[in-house]
């Protein structure tokens, strides 16, 4: 008689929202300075339970996934098709102009099953998938040189938002889970990609030009020391940002979140939302609830330069 084998079945690990989970207890983020370390079931519970916010940034549209299976410090890659490895629950688009299929996440149980396949940042593009020749936002990223305090950051969102409002434009701000912040601005139907871009590129490039010792518009590292780096590079057709309330894949486990405007002070420290810390926000009301209904048309380009 052969003796029964050992390890031959393994019992099924605990389940959220349906989906079970396999290594539940991996790591994702180990411990870094105060934070505890978070695995695949901690980041499964967090995505259930930030779902009501997170879920109307990114329904219906493309995304852009960084999947890293055995935590921020194994292998890294960006996932933007449809492929093997992604659980049924989460969705399939081919929008027209695109030859393979995209990755679409409508529901709370495909956000826990993003969590099983190592996902461990969600980027949406700027446009819904039935309408992807249509962008409904503008992204302006506010990248700061590594010498900078995170004071001249909020700074620079807050002269940004002046000239966004002054062009007739809502604009709504997020941390980015890193250094910087996003100023995201939702947009009217109709709108299109080139003119987007050309908008996005003259505001950021008409504030370099009249603040050029705290401003640049120019990607390259070794001209950007001492100042902010005004990227409008996401807003193009394929482009993405990093989603509210989206974990990053760094030490810590931060989030990025969306900020009321009385919040974005000089005393703002975006390490204080992580993964541990971020759903306590859910019990104060969305900063972003009114997003939707502040879509407007962009201005003419003549008003922007």
């Amino acid at each position: 008689m052969n003796p029964p084998r050992q390890g031959g079945h393994r019992s099924p690990g605990p389940t959220v929202l349906g989906v079970a989970l396999s290594h539940p207890e991996r790591i994702y983020w180990p411990p870094s300075g105060d934070a505890g370390p978070v695995t695949k079931q901690d980041l499964a519970r967090y995505l259930e339970r930030v779902a009501p916010r997170l879920l109307p940034a990114i329904a219906g549209r493309p995304l852009t996934l960084l999947r890293a299976p055995e935590g921020i410090g194994g292998e890294r890659f960006v996932q933007r098709h449809a492929a093997r490895g992604l659980s049924p629950l989460v969705g399939m688009v081919r929008p027209r102009g695109e030859e393979k299929p995209l990755i679409q996440v409508d529901s709370a149980g495909a956000l826990v099953a993003l969590a099983q396949s190592g996902v461990l940042e969600i980027h949406p593009w700027g446009a819904r998938s039935a309408r992807l020749a249509q962008p409904d936002r503008m992204v302006l990223d506010l990248d700061p040189a590594e010498n900078l305090s995170f004071g001249a950051v909020v700074a620079a969102a807050l002269a940004l938002r002046v000239r966004v409002l002054a062009l007739g434009l809502v604009p709504f701000c997020k941390t980015t889970g890193g250094k910087g912040l996003h100023l995201v601005v939702p947009l009217a139907a109709g709108t299109r990609w080139d003119r987007l871009h050309a908008v996005a590129a003259a505001i950021c490039e008409r504030l370099a030009r009249e603040a050029p010792e705290r401003f640049t518009t120019q990607s390259a590292l070794a001209g950007r020391e001492g100042r902010i780096f005004l990227d409008f590079q996401r807003n193009a057709r394929g482009a993405s940002a990093v989603a509210p309330w989206s974990p990053r894949a760094r030490p810590g486990a931060p989030v990025a979140m969306p900020l009321d405007w009385a919040e974005v002070t000089e005393g703002l420290d975006p390490r204080r939302f992580t993964i541990a810390s971020a759903p306590a926000r859910l019990e104060a009301p969305d900063p972003w609830a009114e997003m939707e209904e502040a879509a407007r048309s962009l201005p003419p380009l003549s008003q922007v330069r």
